[in-house]
């Protein structure tokens, strides 16, 4: 397709779009890249601000005005958006820098209705676009259908798939013992019910999983669960499988979402706890409508679920075994390759590293889309060479493999920066520094309380005394066979009340980016442990079980920036690796990985 022809398609699509405005009076639209679950990953049929944008990027919002366009992008995608949208038709505009809603509210053009879809953005959200655009004597107006559904002649059809029962092997804990846990906190912080909306929530209240979406294992749905345990489950019944009753137990009920409102209907004049964080607006204002108080507050299931029980650790040690496993079967044969002058490109490399993976015990699927990325390509931390050309890796840079699996007992997700060839002093300094950082975190000790804000520094503090930095958090949580993208526990220079606890699963990634040169990044899974009290004062003390086996390459590192500690945890690590993961290799793979992890 020339760039002509993708100029000609943007414009066609923005001009219907902006028919269907005109109808309804309209001077601005608001298209997020998000469906009615509010998900980070969506099926391509709900895959809106792509369609109309070109925009693949997990994150960003379009503003579509009667003669202008607008996009807003995170730090993750400041290259990618403007290689994928024309600016042309589309302004590109940061998200942090320039948030969409102050943008808007300063575009003397825009005058009176600002259309949006209440099911697509959080309640949170529309409570402060309201106050902003209401000061600038704007609208916000709901539509009750998407204006862009009307437009996409060609949208692809979903494909529905049976859920499926997650045994206790896996989940270390019946729903019924769930929900009277979690029915018991909804009593006592003073509601008679709670609307889970995040169909994860469900999904681990329930033991069940799903295919819905691609690369988190969830059937789509909500729920309402009452303060005794009963349970009412809104999704597709035709996905509910056979042996759903006896493996959930008795009080849980399946309706189809469309008897949703006549649910909270029923709930009239009692108090339902609801997160107006993670629920769309839509539902917020049904609930009201149908005269019930809302009570505001966090998902009860979300902390929870992110502190993971015994079964559930220990499931996600053996995932990470044996993913490492695939892990260095990739590293190797990438090695031979290299050895041999076939430098294969970014989509061959990623699909070996696929089949590698898929071939493992309990594997499922991915749990994102690999990130496979090649000198210059690196410097975008979430590159998708999908969105292109795959570039072929490059003699003496790096390739960076950021990649992850979900297996009935886990969900992993690691990052490795490979030498091709001999790297430069600068990328193996730069290397060195991330890996300190790393391994600063990894090595931390800290009192119960203590949040990942308050830890983030220890993984930037090399970098920043070069006058160096990285555009990304730290780490983010890491469900059970569930989101690789869990909340509410982070790691961050973002303020975060949630304090990290034992169970919790977080990444330790810090990395570096040199825009068109190359990328760096380091990560490992750890697990929130208690390793005895405080001194002083008896409090709990924590720290990090690091659960990801698999080696870093030694040939990008400068040992003299190691101090001896450092290196005695990174020789430890390595030692690990080779008793845990060496057993499930032989031949050349399992001479490869010693070879590795030499002593430093």
């Amino acid at each position: 397709m020339t760039d002509s022809e993708t100029i000609s398609i943007t414009g066609q699509r923005l001009q219907a779009l902006r028919e269907k405005m005109a109808e309804r009076g309209l001077s601005a639209l608001v298209v997020p890249r998000a469906d009615q679950y509010l998900g980070e990953y969506l099926p391509p049929h709900h895959e809106r601000l792509r369609w109309l944008s070109g925009f693949t990027g997990s994150s960003g919002m379009l503003l579509v005005l009667p003669d202008r366009a607008a996009i807003f992008v995170d730090g993750r995608y400041t290259v990618q958006v403007r290689q994928q949208v024309d600016s042309g038709w589309i302004e590109i505009h940061s998200l942090t820098e320039q948030p969409p809603m102050d943008w808007l509210s300063r575009q003397a053009e825009v005058s009176g209705r600002v259309g949006y879809d209440p099911r697509m953005h959080s309640f949170r959200w529309r409570q402060s676009s309201n106050a902003v655009l209401e000061n600038a004597g704007m609208e916000l107006v709901e539509l009750e259908e998407n204006l862009v559904d009307l437009c996409w002649r060609d949208r692809p059809r979903p494909a529905p798939r049976q859920a499926f029962l997650l045994g206790a092997e896996y989940s270390g804990k019946d729903s019924t013992a769930k929900r009277a846990e979690i029915g018991k906190q909804i009593v006592e912080r003073g509601a008679d019910a709670a609307y889970l909306f995040a169909a994860d929530s469900c999904n681990w209240l329930l033991n069940i999983r799903g295919a819905d979406v691609p690369n988190l294992p969830i059937i789509l749905g909500s729920a309402i669960l009452h303060g005794n345990g009963e349970m009412l489950f809104f999704t597709d019944p035709d996905k509910i499988p056979d042996g759903f009753t006896p493996h959930v137990g008795e009080g849980v009920s399946v309706r189809p979402e469309i008897e949703l409102p006549q649910a909270f209907r029923q709930l009239r004049g009692k108090t339902v706890l609801s997160d107006p964080d993670t629920a769309n607006a839509w539902s917020q204002l049904a609930l009201q409508q149908a005269g019930v108080e809302v009570l505001a507050g966090a998902d009860p299931v979300i902390l929870p679920k992110a502190c993971k029980n015994r079964v559930e650790v220990q499931g996600m040690r053996n995932a990470h075994v044996r993913d490492g496993a695939a892990v260095v079967k990739f590293l190797a044969w990438l090695d031979a390759e290299v050895l041999a002058g076939r430098l294969p490109d970014e989509a061959s490399a990623a699909g070996h590293l696929g089949e590698l993976r898929a071939a493992q015990v309990h594997f499922q699927e991915p749990s994102f889309d690999t990130i496979s990325a090649a000198a210059a390509n690196a410097a975008m931390c979430h590159y998708n060479h999908l969105n292109g050309t795959p570039a072929r890796l490059e003699q003496n840079n790096v390739y960076l493999v950021d990649s992850g699996g979900q297996y009935f007992d886990g969900t992993t997700d690691i990052t490795r920066t490979v030498a091709i060839g001999e790297a430069g002093e600068e990328v193996r300094e730069r290397f060195t520094l991330v890996l300190k950082g790393m391994i600063a975190l990894a090595r931390a000790h800290f009192p119960a309380g203590t949040t990942g804000t308050q830890l983030d520094v220890l993984a930037r503090q090399f970098l920043w005394g070069r006058g160096l930095d990285y555009n990304h958090g730290t780490g983010h949580g890491v469900g059970s066979f569930l989101s690789v993208h869990e909340g509410p526990q982070r790691i961050a220079t973002t303020p975060t009340d949630v304090a990290l606890q034992p169970g919790m699963v977080v990444s330790d990634e810090p990395g570096y980016y040199k825009d068109d040169c190359y990328g760096i990044r380091c990560e490992n899974l750890v697990l929130v442990t208690e390793v005895g009290s405080m001194q002083d004062n008896g409090k709990q003390l924590l720290g990090f079980e690091t659960l990801t086996m698999a080696p870093f390459d030694r040939r990008l590192l400068l040992r003299e920036l190691l101090t001896v500690d450092e290196q005695r945890w990174l020789d430890g690590y390595h030692s690990q690796v080779l008793e845990r993961v060496g057993s499930l290799l032989e031949g050349a793979d399992l001479s490869w990985l010693k070879q590795a992890i030499r002593p430093l």
